[in-house]
């Protein structure tokens, strides 16, 4: 009987223990939903769709390998199988958003969400900065071709030989020698050159002669000056 007595006070005691410590419990989920709901408001999301590249080119399972940075990581977010993706969590301001795959390259695209939570996308041009593309919201994001990570060697070609500075000027004046006495056998040509010649052709006066005739006017215009002021005294 006594033991009986004992159970039940011990059954009892765990009772209420448990019950104060679910009451505990919801207590403090409670406070932490409030807390999760505080630090949310004021969170957006970024949304769109990413296309794969055309039919041939499209690699299996590649929504798998697709990833979404915005500010170089600072948040990710993955691609579904339709191509669709949502970036959560996100507060008002201004972020870069590209596409990392590691066979194709997506451009980069900015969104800004102002503090009323309107959302305005634009294309990222780091030449020119203040020139502004507005791209439409939901993202469609379409692929730019395959990323390049090796450059092409320079192959050699004759067009690189024969248009070569120093073949050119080797060789151009042989071909004015070989062309160009050609060219004066013929009648026609001759007729053309010679009136050429005969309308371009006119006489240049000797520096000599000229020097002499401008001395000589210089001469008579002092002699004239100084007849002229005898007759004044006179």
């Amino acid at each position: 009987m006594v033991m009986h007595k004992m159970t039940f006070a011990m059954n009892k005691h765990l009772l209420i223990f448990n019950l104060i410590f679910v009451t505990y419990l919801k207590v403090v989920s409670s406070e932490n939903s409030i807390e999760e709901d505080n630090d949310t408001q004021g969170r957006y999301l970024i949304e769109g769709k990413v296309f794969p590249a055309d039919h041939p080119f499209t690699p299996p399972n590649w929504q798998a390998s697709t990833q979404l940075h915005v500010n170089g990581g600072e948040y990710i977010g993955f691609v579904k199988e339709d191509g669709s993706f949502i970036v959560h969590n996100i507060p008002s301001g201004s972020y870069i958003l590209e596409v990392l795959h590691p066979e194709f390259s997506y451009e980069q695209v900015r969104v800004e969400i102002n503090s009323k939570g309107k959302f305005r996308a634009r294309k990222v041009n780091h030449i020119q900065t203040s020139a502004v593309v507005q791209v439409p919201y939901p993202l469609k994001l379409k692929p730019l071709g395959k990323t390049r990570y090796f450059q092409i060697r320079e192959q050699w070609r004759i067009t690189d030989f024969l248009f070569n500075p120093m073949i050119l000027m080797m060789f151009l004046p042989l071909l004015l020698i070989m062309i160009l006495p050609k060219m004066l056998n013929d009648p026609e040509t001759k007729r053309e050159m010679e009136q050429i010649g005969s309308l371009t052709k006119f006489e240049m006066p000797e520096v000599s002669d000229y020097v002499t005739n401008f001395l000589a006017g210089t001469s008579q215009t002092q002699h004239a000056k100084k007849n002229a002021k005898n007759k004044k005294r006179q």
